[in-house]
């Protein structure tokens, strides 16, 4: 990554070692693998879909950000 910048270097990056790690988990619903961000005990927000159909992401209900329910895996 290239930044052209007048700003100091130790201005851009003062807060880079600060970066909340968010807690991504990996379900399996409707056929699909999704990465999801939990929001609460059986909801969360879709990170990412996996998918080999393409037709799972014209999906507007799968989109990235979209609030989904689950029922937690039991490990």
């Amino acid at each position: 990554m290239i930044i052209y910048s007048a700003m100091p270097m130790e201005l851009i990056f003062a807060n880079m070692e600060q970066v909340e790690k968010q807690e991504i988990q990996e379900i399996q619903q409707g056929g699909m693998t999704m990465l999801v961000e939990p929001t609460g005990a059986y909801e969360g927000r879709i990170v990412r879909l996996i998918s080999p159909n393409p037709q799972d992401y014209l999906n507007p209900s799968y989109a990235p950000g979209q609030k989904i329910f689950f029922r937690p895996s039991m490990s």
